[in-house]
């Protein structure tokens, strides 16, 4: 009988049963599995959800409650919508909401437009001076707000105004005048504060934006006889749309929640000429301690600012879906 010469193959090793008790040998199992993908995303939601969610979710909640650092005694008390049932049932609310409108619309297009005109001087070839032009165009934004909004109280003043005094001597005006005492002008004159407090974060932003223009286009565009406003609308927006859309979303949702410039300049008045949100959710939660009413004004921001996202990003191009 012949005998079989062939090796017999080794018998396959058996499988080591993974334990908690070695970490080591669990994560290199893991790391060969879809789940892998989610274990790497996990510090990072985990963070998410204590810094946005969480405090999102607690606010959401808080506008649902009566809660009052006056009378803290009696804890949180559940009333459903009454916060946001007694807001628009208050008339001042309609003009607190208008007021909203006017500074975020014409603060916003105001400082756009300044910040694109600014961005296209500073790009121009062998412009003299530029890097101190550059930094000069900063200097309004680095300025803290609360010193922003003392220093134009100053200028502006009735009584000492710098501003004023220029005016009356050119003519233009045949009296010194109280700018934010007067409800016609007061928000004029905090918008024009805030435009020029503004304008270069969108100057910053937008010649980033002009300087990642390929140089090939516009030279391509010239051979092909395009003059400076064809190249401005074939190349210029299309390629910055992405820049112009997420630095006008920053600046409405900074303009939406800082009144800092209202409270140093006009506190809201002359009456309620220039109430916002913003204000108005401040001195409920820390004038009258009602946290309760303050939350359900910030959810109303929140959703205010979500809707127009939603809305400006399908309008804009940007997103498709």
């Amino acid at each position: 009988m012949a005998q079989d010469t062939r090796a017999s193959a080794p018998p396959p090793k058996a499988k080591t049963p993974f334990s908690w008790r070695q970490p080591l040998a669990l994560i290199g199992a893991l790391s060969e599995t879809r789940y892998w993908a989610y274990l790497l995303l996990l510090p990072s939601l985990l963070l998410v959800s204590a810094v946005i969610i969480y405090p999102v979710l607690s606010g959401i909640n808080l506008s649902f409650n009566q809660f009052n650092l006056l009378r803290i005694a009696q804890g949180m008390n559940f009333i459903g919508l009454q916060h946001y049932i007694e807001l628009f049932e208050d008339p001042d609310f309609q003009i607190i909401l208008k007021n909203t409108a006017t500074w975020v619309i014409f603060g916003a297009l105001s400082q756009f437009t300044l910040g694109l005109i600014a961005a296209l001087a500073l790009h121009r070839k062998n412009l003299k001076g530029g890097a101190i032009a550059r930094v000069l165009m900063l200097l309004p934004w680095v300025i803290p707000s609360v010193v922003a909004g003392h220093m134009w109280a100053l200028l502006l003043d009735s009584r000492l105004g710098v501003i004023n005094d220029i005016l009356v001597r050119l003519g233009v005006l045949s009296a010194y005048r109280a700018w934010f005492a007067d409800p016609a002008t007061a928000m004029p004159a905090v918008l024009l504060v805030d435009l020029w407090r503004g304008f270069p974060f969108f100057t910053l932003l937008l010649y980033a934006g002009l300087s990642s223009v390929p140089e090939e286009l516009y030279e391509a565009a010239e051979v092909d006889g395009a003059n400076p406003l064809q190249k401005f609308r074939a190349i210029t927006i299309p390629m910055i749309t992405p820049v112009v859309v997420a630095a006008i979303i920053l600046r409405v949702i900074s303009l939406m929640n800082s009144p800092d410039l209202m409270i140093v300049l006009t506190n809201g008045g002359p009456g309620l000429a220039t109430y916002t949100l913003s204000l108005y959710a401040f001195q409920i939660a820390y004038d009258n301690f009602n946290f309760g009413a303050a939350a359900a004004v910030s959810v109303i921001m929140l959703v205010i600012l979500m809707v127009f996202t939603v809305i400006y990003l399908r309008v804009s191009g940007v997103t498709k879906d």
